[in-house]
């Protein structure tokens, strides 16, 4: 199988499960959204799920991959199989330590991990409420971290499916605890000052957490993990390892560290209530489509340009890199165009219900138009980064992470403080997209430097004819969304079909035009979207 097939191959069935989790995970969101609305209490709930999320995120897309998988790739070519899993068991348990270390004092000191949000001042939130629910949830972190581990272990392997899956399991487990069979008997055991559903979604992220990391436990042991105590800070492998990995949860997870910043400027008194939740949600929309089609590449091609670099076959790497974002950015251009037009029939359809009232629904949709604005550069940033690290240069996007972050909370204060007016909830979102087009460019740019040519030609003329299409595409979406008059249809359900229309309207005249004009990217996606068989060579690229 070649390195496209073979990446597409996996690609296929990370995308698989990872639009099934993402719609697992609206029906998730969707309960906040329906049982906490835009209250300060959603606000509370958010927060304290802010930094365990923030962590679960860096380490589930990919950042601790990125430090553990070209080095364990390394053992698994170079050295015996049973060193490997020496080295993998040395590692897992020194992760173990660390993690339990930070849940203990992400809750001992949970009043100052929430305090970090009132930087800018006190607004509506229920601050007693969310360093309350902080201290259920932290300790989700040590379950999070080692399941993100063992997801990199079975990924060295070309094993992608089972560790894909896990979320699906964590985000049932939370939809359970948000029925009232299960979180009202909690709320009558519960402190007079915290009876809120928010209390029982606390517990389920932490219950979801554990089983992620139990779900994956079996898979490891069948391939010849042994899991016993073996803490060993100074072996080298490990010491290697550790030294990737500071630099690569920063550049890796850069992107969730702007959000991490947004959602502390949100709590600004200059931002209206439900801001932290309404930011939330409309991250949440797109990531539906972020993490579909970019994560599930960007997860593949790491093992495979990890081999690629080991092998000394940089153009091949190179050559795999602009196939990557050709692919990528032959999604994400429409649905950025579909996202901005189609913001607030989307945002009503899937939100507006229960405590999710109107007012709700235009903040959620205002912000949503200015994260859409940068969905194309958040994907490419996912798939510029693993060609940095498969050559074990952690700390090129760690530098160019810090440049952009301290861009990124420039422009959050400036438009904050000059622009609040007129941007109302949304000057976190537009200064993330901003951000995230400075970081790409600035990537891009150095690894052509240091490389070579990245195809940035073969690039641009993929990009116009896409924006050719989506143009066209645009144009049909505006002319639904104003003559079907969908603000006066009133029954949900009629909204949903009207929607899904447009919806289903506008790809096909966006791939029927992509055919006209030979987007060799349409049949490469749909090539991606046939069913795969993921174990029938889940160790094709190791066992030979």
């Amino acid at each position: 199988m070649t390195v496209k097939g073979q990446i597409l191959k996996s690609a296929s069935v990370i995308a698989l499960v990872t639009v099934i989790s993402r719609i697992c995970g609206y029906l998730r969101d969707q309960r906040v959204a329906l049982l906490l609305g835009t209250s300060p209490a959603a606000d509370a709930f958010i927060l304290a799920f802010r930094i365990p999320n923030m962590i679960r995120r860096m380490t589930g897309e990919g950042a601790l991959g990125a430090s553990f998988i070209p080095v364990f790739t390394g053992y698994l070519r170079g050295k015996p199989r049973s060193e490997a899993w020496d080295f993998a068991q040395k590692v897992f348990s020194d992760m173990a330590v660390i993690l339990a270390v930070i849940a203990v004092l992400g809750c001992i000191f949970s009043k100052q991990v929430i305090g970090i949000f009132t930087l800018l001042g006190f607004s509506t939130v229920h601050w007693d409420l969310a360093i309350f629910l902080n201290r259920i949830i932290f300790p989700c972190v040590f379950f999070l971290g080692l399941a993100a581990l063992a997801a990199a272990i079975l990924n060295s392997f070309h094993v992608f499916a089972l560790p894909a899956s896990t979320s699906i399991l964590f985000n049932l487990v939370f939809i359970g605890f948000s029925l009232g069979i299960v979180y009202k008997p909690i709320l009558r055991i519960a402190p007079p000052a915290y009876r809120t559903p928010a209390l029982a979604l606390a517990i389920g992220i932490l219950i979801g957490s554990a089983l992620q990391l139990a779900m994956q436990i079996p898979a490891l042991r069948k391939r010849g993990m042994r899991f016993r105590a073996d803490v060993s800070f100074r072996d080298p492998g490990v010491r290697k390892v550790g030294k990737l990995m500071a630099p690569v949860f920063f550049g890796m997870g850069v992107f969730q560290i702007n959000f991490f910043v947004d959602t502390i400027f949100a709590t600004s008194s200059r931002m209206p209530t439900g801001s932290i939740t309404s930011l939330y949600i409309a991250d949440r929309v797109m990531e539906l489509v972020l993490g579909a089609y970019a994560i599930a590449l960007s997860t593949a091609i790491l093992p495979t340009m990890s081999h690629l670099a080991a092998d000394g076959k940089y153009d091949e790497m190179k050559r795999t890199f602009e196939f990557a974002v050709r692919v990528v950015s032959f999604i994400t251009i429409p649905a950025a165009v579909g996202l901005i037009l189609l913001r607030v029939p989307i945002t009503k359809v899937l939100f507006q219900h229960g405590q999710f009232k109107t007012e709700s629904t235009a903040l959620t949709a205002h912000a949503l138009l200015y994260y859409s604005l940068g969905l194309p550069a958040f994907a490419a940033i996912k798939l510029i980064t693993p060609m940095y690290y498969s050559t074990h240069d952690t700390m090129t996007p760690t530098r160019v992470g810090v440049y952009s972050l301290g861009l990124h909370i420039a422009l959050n204060a400036f438009l904050l403080f000059a622009f609040s007016r007129y941007l109302w909830n949304a000057s976190p979102a537009l200064a993330s997209s901003l951000a995230a087009y400075f970081n790409f460019a600035l990537l891009f740019y150095i690894f052509r430097g240091r490389y070579g040519a990245l195809g940035a030609r073969g690039i641009i003329s993929s990009i116009v004819k896409m924006t050719i299409c989506a143009t066209a595409m645009a144009g049909a979406c505006f002319a639904a969304l104003r003559y079907s008059d969908f603000a006066n249809v009133g029954h949900v359900l009629s909204q949903a079909g009207l929607l899904a229309a447009m919806i289903l309207g506008s790809i096909g005249i966006y791939f029927g035009l992509a055919w006209i004009l030979r987007c060799e990217e349409l049949p490469e996606l749909l090539l991606m979207l046939r069913r795969a068989q993921p174990e029938t060579a889940s160790t094709a690229g190791i066992e030979a």
